[in-house]
């Protein structure tokens, strides 16, 4: 039986291809192309990937040159965050037409509560049709929507019907629904969880549900615990729209393996330019300046510094940093990324602009 939250009307909005959607309405002659936003170098890395592109398995987070060892013919474009951040506000908008109890995940996704709706209609997946047709009337890009009582089910719902599709998981079906479904579908086990669960010949939800509360925690830890829940529809957390975003980051890949100190600090303190910029054009400044390096095999080293005061001054910020990586630079070989990020902000803000921005340059 799921909870008598069931009531709830929870709507999942997510945006097709966003970047590259994005990119090809701009830019008509991208239109039907295999296209990848991000860098196509070495060292590069794709963001989002068109549909075109996606056929030939292209996908996010892929290295660029693999990305086009796959599609040969692939395009790449360079990432442009002011003009997706536009489009996000546009699509907002949207949304706070029929609620204000959203919660975005990123950019390009939201969760809205559309139990009591501003235009009163009575059934969720009304409401999700209605905000489909805008977005594309507005943005002239599409959309996918998963519609069920509670966020868990709507976000995988989401995923069902993309791109341009819409899916409804009612209560009735929910329990069948979770069970014929595969674990590695399941929102927030990831590819490690996957694997372990189908070491353990945990392959679908059915196969979840054997397992007690008690042997998931222990073999999952609080993940256990809210796996067994959400195998059962159990999922009563509300849509939140006040989440705070906790860091603000700025990364870049290096172009190639640097090892020495002398090789490294000029590119920090570029990096330290770039960070200055997103604090300081956030006003939002933290106590805790981290450095994050992953290594040439793929290991990744984060250290912290942190002050009882905010700080605001790109001077000492840098200062900070160099010391992060002056403490730390016995600690690897090689590195093939930087990163700095700022944690235990000063104010407050919500996550629609809480987005990373990555650099390769």
């Amino acid at each position: 039986m799921v909870p008598e939250s069931n009531s709830r009307k929870i709507v999942h909005i997510d945006m097709d291809a966003f970047y590259a959607s994005v990119e090809q309405r701009d830019n008509p002659d991208l239109k039907g192309k295999p296209i990848a936003v991000g860098g196509g170098g070495h060292r590069g890395v794709t963001t989002t990937a068109s549909y075109e592109a996606r056929k030939f398995g292209v996908r996010s987070a892929m290295p660029g040159w693999q990305a086009k060892q796959l599609c040969p013919h692939l395009i790449f474009v360079t990432p442009r965050f002011d003009a997706y951040k536009e489009v996000s506000y546009q699509i907002r908008s949207i949304f706070k037409e029929y609620t204000d109890l959203i919660e975005p995940l990123s950019l390009d996704e939201a969760f809205l509560d559309v139990t009591e709706n501003k235009k009163n209609i009575p059934f969720g997946m009304h409401v999700a049709q209605e905000i489909i047709q805008r977005v594309k009337e507005k943005t002239q890009l599409t959309c996918s929507a998963g519609v069920s009582y509670c966020k868990f089910l709507a976000k995988v719902a989401s995923d069902l019907k993309k791109p341009n599709g819409l899916s409804v998981i009612t209560p009735k079906r929910a329990i069948s629904f979770l069970e014929e479904l595969p674990i590695k579908d399941f929102f927030g086990v990831g590819k490690v969880t996957a694997a372990k669960m189908e070491s353990l010949e945990i392959k679908t939800g059915r196969d979840l549900k054997k397992l007690s509360k008690l042997e998931l925690a222990q073999k999952f830890g609080k993940s256990g615990i809210h796996f067994y829940d959400i195998v059962r529809g159990i999922d009563d957390r509300p849509v939140n729209p006040n989440r705070i975003r906790k860091s603000l980051a700025v990364e870049r890949t290096l172009n190639e393996d640097l090892e020495e100190l002398d090789q490294i600090t000029p590119v920090l303190e570029r990096i330290v330019e770039k960070f200055f910029e997103r604090l300081n054009s956030a006003n939002n400044f933290g106590r805790t300046i981290s450095l994050k390096l992953k290594t040439s095999d793929f290991r990744i080293i984060t250290r912290s510094l942190s002050k009882d005061y905010h700080i605001r001054e790109k001077s000492e910020i840098k200062q900070l940093a160099i010391e992060l990586l002056e403490q730390n630079i016995n600690e690897f070989e090689k590195i093939r990324l930087i990163g700095l990020s700022a944690s235990n902000l000063e104010k407050e803000s919500q996550t629609l602009q809480d987005y990373q921005l990555s650099f390769d340059w």
